[in-house]
């Protein structure tokens, strides 16, 4: 008997739960199919308990909050401690991911999780909503099939220069597109370093605050660029550029 319930027991499964950018509600850009997954759920694994119960009130408003238990994973979470938070799904139960802003796993905390789940046999269900990285790029009209995301360049302004620099030959060598973000409050500074360093004919993508009601999608070389005012401080942001012949 315990031979067959070992054999028909089935895990839960962990469902990769996408949020709205940057403030927006989250109901104008995912689809219904992460409303009917909220309410069926109630384990999370998320970066910020506040901001996720939040997001999962707005999204299920009838959904009781006592019943939602959170486990933490951001920069303090010890790597040790992962395993554990897939507990419930080796016990029949669902888990859910839910991302900050965006895709889980992109740019954004989740992968180390999803990682340890393939290796429990435990399935991942990725749902689709909204990623600045991907719908910037779309956006672009630089290269979508042949592309690099670097996250975060060096802080040491010698060092930027230098990564930049090198990038830029990659992506005229390879007809490659790079991919960035920056703090928010960097933001400026960043575009100021990419126009002092990268060639004036290199094409540039600004993708600011992207799916809101300000947002600024623009292609321009580097030289345009030059003429053009635009605050990005403290704004999310997405930067692509691309050298070519």
């Amino acid at each position: 008997m315990a031979e067959q319930m070992q054999h028909t027991f089935k895990p839960g499964k962990l469902y990769l739960i996408p949020n709205s950018l940057g403030g927006s509600a989250p109901l104008e850009v995912l689809p219904l199919s992460i409303t009917k997954k909220i309410e069926e759920i109630d384990f999370f694994i998320v970066e910020n308990e506040k901001t996720a119960r939040k997001f999962i009130k707005q999204v299920v408003p009838s959904k009781p909050q006592p019943s939602l238990h959170f486990e933490i994973i951001n920069k303090y979470t010890k790597p040790e401690d992962l395993p554990e938070f897939l507990n419930p799904c080796l016990e029949g139960k669902d888990i859910g991911v839910i991302s900050e802003a965006g895709c889980p796993g992109i740019a954004d905390p989740g992968a180390d999780v999803v990682k340890i789940a393939h290796s429990k046999n435990i399935r991942v269900i990725p749902l689709v909503g909204p990623s600045s990285i991907f719908l910037t790029l779309m956006s672009s009209g630089l290269n979508g099939q042949n592309f690099a995301f670097h996250g975060y360049l060096p802080i040491d302004k010698s060092e930027r220069k230098g990564e930049i620099k090198r990038l830029e030959r990659i992506s005229l060598e390879q007809n490659q597109a790079q991919i960035f973000i920056e703090t928010p409050y960097r933001n400026q500074k960043f575009l100021e370093d990419l126009l002092q360093n990268l060639n004036p004919n290199t094409t540039l993508c600004i993708g600011c605050e992207v799916t809101l009601s300000s947002e600024f999608i623009l292609t321009r070389t580097v030289r345009e660029w030059k003429k053009i005012k635009i605050d990005l401080q403290k704004r999310p942001t997405i930067f692509i550029f691309q050298k070519e012949q």
